[in-house]
């Protein structure tokens, strides 16, 4: 193939001219140039390599489907691997380089592989690295992960600035042919709000490639007339270089808009962004995404200069390139034929037009000659195009010297975003390929992606559905036509279907980017692999960066040949966003660096970082972790002060972060009962309750007390880490399981500022702040209730409740006077030795007090294994988890169980993750008798404990087993024990 420059090129500006670099070579295009034009028209046919078999590739295709020409463009941290040379566009200085090469693209060492061919067909990776099992990890992985992929990212922080924007309109209308450009026409003058959104840069689709008349007028005229009005009208919001990649429940619409990819690196503007992901929402939808030109399967089909016939024509005509000097056509449908026609008023020669069709209603009078009922069989050239061989109807072979090859084997609509949200393609035989579904969900397809052909039939069908879709959301509109068309074209409506040619020699290419043969499809027929989605999984047809576009109904039809059926009784795989790579960039947005996630400080933040605290992050908060003094130089140092202090003094404590959810209704009482497995339908006003949920497996989900505060009202709080989890948890049970219920509940998490107050003097010094009884009598444990403060001045909510097993109180007030309040505690627990304290402390005081967290709470444990068995209600008639719960493996006795777990000698340590052995036995899994899920050093005791999950649990009390450490290589002697080391008779709860 010797690819040229002509004149002419409708999109691109002979006076811009830009300079670039492909593998080092210094290069020029103009402006409008895409990469992959501007490498044609320098004569670089030779882009890349394929990823298996690393034969040459060239460019195929002129759009977003293209497999072959996958550049990485830029460098540093703007370098994007995988970038399609056909949807880049040129900007001076750009630099590009081949991928999946060494050395270089002309010479690659991987292209050996193409010897190994014979043993590398579909499905090989399973049968080749399983023996010798030795080899996996120093053999096999090793090369693997260096062969997978097919770029490198970079290393480099990315400079480009990101964004996320909703969008909302009346009619949404994604693609901007023919089709697209008369619905958006069409509502724009009815008064709508239209967004109209096209993956390229130049609206006007399959228009862009003509380049002859439409009706009175020469076509990029009309198609200029158009586009005007459509920008001078107010309604109408214009998104070009925009791909809708994802239709989503509710007629929301993912899209991402390259802003400034275009652009030179010295043009781009630092404030603003370089992709922008966009959420739109629509009432309505017109798909006008068109349809993809399907190559067809035949030997050497892969070689550099077989190009699409769509393509050969847009390059023609839209940016002056030709894509040889000796051109021939291998189609078997009569649109293709327009690119013979166009090529010939270039004075580009046409060698032949090889038609598999017998009679063909050809619409073509020119001087090529026309071989009818013949295929193309093979191709030659080392790296690039030579010849042809064609195999006629009476079984000779013909060899025909072209430098290029346009292929069309028909069309297959582009039907991604009809299908995303479930709805199937529907097998049409007339038109060869799988249709969208009718009107639904709020989606109507138009134009060439429900079969049309013809600019003319696809504007006219576009006005009308926009008609009908206005029409539903209550505008009254008139269609638009085009100027001096009296009737829709309907050339090119006879496709011949051919998937693969039979006689074809050498390889003959499915899935160009994975390298997927016909005969690798077959095999995976013979192999058991008939159905479509594991065919797809067994070869890895459709499973690159263009998901198929060019492959996936070639691989059908080639099974459903195989199997004697209709490709529509072989259906498709499924459809699934992205219809094209979306960058992380994009996906990420503003969400980087320190912006990453969002930070969620307590209402109490102030008050602990004047007060010296360090912060931990948990989840998105920042919670105070411990409050180091002067001359305390290790963590532990202010730990173990703080949790001596709490038991012997008194310590105040930042639990804000703690889940808090307001629970209402006549049916709260009955809702709770059913969301937790102990029992909540007669809990009084005034007192709280501890509560575990279950899965609907049986398995503990979460834990936390609720309180009921009035009648028909409960405030439940839950562990910091599962709050929205189980505010979502609680929504679906309210609207799905049991809509009946009168029961309404909200997040409180962040009005509510929360503190406990713990130790021995806590009672003492609340006292001086807290308007009402608070003495044991007449607030005991348990109890919960609002309550006065400063003398009338506010109102909060108090809790005795405790998770340092010491005496202990839980103060709520309103958000904005967290800071204050706990300041006035502190004032009042000075004379008493109050200090505050983190949650490292807490930590070690739970684990000293046996308190389970989410260490524990590990998603496979259920309420017997953490020693709450008999707080599973056996009286209830239902609640979630009721029946899962008692299945023979849950209920096992021999099943790890929660114990609390010391070294022998006091001096000794040990890691949480350390796993526990019998005296005596061997290290190995059979012999594993649980393991450590927390562990500290506690300053009430002097030594290390922890909690563990081992087999027998509480039946093992006073077992000396070993404590094993892999990764520290340790083992030391513990003994096992009850997990309440302090207090277990729980006197100072209830003091």
């Amino acid at each position: 193939m010797s690819s040229f420059r002509i004149d002419g090129g409708r999109l691109i500006d002979r006076n811009d001219v830009r300079s670039f670099t492909f593998n080092g070579a210094k290069l020029s295009g103009f402006g409008g140039d895409t990469v992959a034009s501007a490498l044609l028209a320098n004569g670089k046919q030779l882009v890349g390599r394929s990823f298996k078999y690393h034969r040459p590739r060239g460019i195929l295709s002129a759009g977003a489907a293209e497999p072959n020409a996958l550049l990485t463009i830029g460098r540093d941290g703007r370098r994007d691997p995988n970038t399609r040379a056909t949807m880049a566009e040129l900007f001076d200085g750009l630099e590009a380089r081949s991928q999946n090469c060494w050395p270089n693209v002309d010479f690659d060492i991987g292209a050996v592989n193409g010897l190994l061919g014979p043993f590398l067909g579909a499905g090989f990776y399973y049968k080749t690295f399983m023996w010798p099992a030795a080899f996996w990890e120093k053999v096999y992985e090793p090369i693997i992960r260096k062969a997978a992929g097919l770029g490198r990212a970079s290393y480099d922080p990315d400079p480009a600035y990101y964004e996320k924007c909703w969008a909302h309109c009346d009619l949404l209308v994604i693609g901007a042919g023919p089709s697209g450009l008369a619905a958006a026409l069409t509502a724009g003058r009815s008064g709508a709000r239209v967004i109209i959104a096209d993956e390229g840069a130049q609206l006007g689709g399959g228009m862009l490639a003509e380049g002859g008349m439409i009706g009175d007028k020469p076509a990029d005229v009309t198609l200029a007339d158009i586009v005007g009005e459509l920008h001078a009208l107010p309604n109408v919001e214009i998104k070009k270089r925009t791909t809708v990649f994802g239709a989503y429940d509710d007629q929301v619409f993912g899209a991402v808009e390259r802003v400034q990819k275009h652009l030179a690196e010295s043009a781009i503007n630092p404030h603003r962004a370089m992709e922008r992901l966009w959420r739109i929402v629509a009432k309505h939808t017109i798909l006008a995404t068109g349809s993809e030109e399907r190559p067809i399967v035949f030997g050497g089909n892969d070689r550099p200069g077989v190009m699409m016939a769509g393509a050969m024509r847009t390059y023609l005509n839209a940016y002056g390139v030709a894509p040889g000097k000796r051109v021939a056509l291998f189609a078997n449908n009569n649109q293709a034929y327009q690119t013979a026609i166009d090529l010939e008023a270039r004075g580009i020669e046409i060698a032949a037009i090889i038609d598999p069709r017998t009679c063909p209603n050809i619409p073509y009078e020119g001087k090529a000659r026309h071989i009818a009922g013949a295929m193309v069989r093979d191709t030659a050239g080392r790296k690039g195009l030579k010849s042809i061989t064609v195999r006629h109807d009476d079984g000779r072979d013909e060899v025909i010297g072209v430098d290029a090859l346009a292929v069309s084997g028909g069309y297959s609509p582009i039907v991604h975003l009809a299908c995303h949200r479930g709805a199937k393609p529907v097998w049409s035989d007339q038109h060869a390929g799988f249709l969208p579904p009718g009107t639904t969900d709020g989606m109507t397809p138009a134009g060439a992606v429900t079969g049309l052909v013809g600019i003319a039939a696809c504007f006219d069908a576009g006005a009308k559905a926009a008609v009908a879709a206005l029409d539903g959301l209550g505008f009254t509109a008139q269609g638009a036509s085009l100027a001096g068309v009296a009737e829709a074209d309907e050339r090119g409506q006879h496709t011949f279907a051919l998937w693969s040619v039979p006689s074809s020699k050498g390889k003959a290419f499915v899935d160009y980017q994975n390298d997927v043969t016909a005969g690798d499809i077959n095999l995976a027929m013979r192999e058991g692999y008939d159905h479509v989605e594991l065919a797809k999984r067994y070869t890895t047809n459709g499973m690159a960066t263009d998901q198929g576009k060019t492959s996936n109904v070639n691989a059908i039809g080639i099974l459903a040949e195989n199997k004697g059926v209709s490709p529509g009784e072989i259906g498709t795989t499924t459809f699934r966003p992205f219809y094209t790579p979306v960058s992380f960039g994009a996906l990420v947005g503003a969400s980087k660096g320190f912006d990453f996630q969002p930070v969620r400080k307590s209402p109490l933040h102030g008050w602990a970082t004047g007060n010296g605290a360090r912060f931990v992050e948990t989840g998105l908060w920042y919670r105070s972790s411990w409050f180091p003094k002067d001359g305390e130089t290790f963590w532990r140092d202010s730990v173990d002060r703080e949790v001596l202090n709490v038991r012997t003094n008194v310590g105040i404590c930042d639990v804000s972060t703690l889940g808090k959810i307001e629970i209402f209704g006549a049916d709260a009482a009955e809702f709770l009962n059913r969301v937790y497995c102990n029992a909540f339908l007669k809990l009084p006003v005034g007192k709280a309750r501890y509560g575990i949920m279950l899965r609907e497996d049986g398995f503990v989900y979460d834990d936390g007390t609720t309180s009921c505060l009035a009648e028909n009202h409960y405030f439940m709080t839950t562990t910091t880490a599962l709050a929205a989890g189980v505010l979502t948890h609680l929504e679906f049970c309210a609207q799905v399981l049991w809509p009946e219920l009168d029961v309404r509940m909200a997040s409180a998490t962040d009005q509510w500022a929360q503190m406990a107050v713990a130790g021995p003097k806590s009672r003492d010094v609340l006292s001086q702040i807290i308007d009402d009884d608070i003495s044991n009598e007449a607030f005991p444990f348990l109890a919960a209730r609002e309550v006065s403060m400063f003398g009338g001045r506010l109102r909060g909510r108090l809790f005795r409740i405790s998770f340092s097993g010491e005496l202990a109180f839980e103060i709520a007030v309103p958000a904005g006077y967290g800071d204050s309040v706990a300041d006035a505690i502190m004032v009042a627990g000075k004379e008493h030795g109050i200090a505050p304290y983190g949650t490292e402390a807490l930590g070690v005081m739970r684990i000293e007090k046996g308190h389970v967290t989410h260490a524990e709470i590990n998603g496979t444990v259920t309420p017997a294994d953490l020693g709450m068995g008999r707080m599973v209600s056996t009286k209830k008639d239902d609640f979630i988890g009721q029946v899962m719960n008692l299945r023979d493996g849950l209920v096992d006795p021999s099943r790890p169980a929660l114990v609390g777990i010391k070294p022998k000698s006091p001096s000794d340590k040990f890691a949480t993750g350390s796993h526990i052995l019998n005296v005596g036995d061997e290290v190995s899994l059979e012999n594993d008798q649980g393991y450590v899920t927390s562990m500290c050093h506690s300053p009430s005791l002097g030594h290390a404990i922890g909690l563990a999950l081992i087999k027998g649990g509480p039946d093992r009390y006073g077992d000396e087993v070993v404590i094993w450490n892999g990764l520290a290589g340790s083992a030391v002697t513990g003994i096992i024990c009850n997990p309440a080391f302090v207090d277990p008779e729980n006197e100072k709860l209830h003091a």
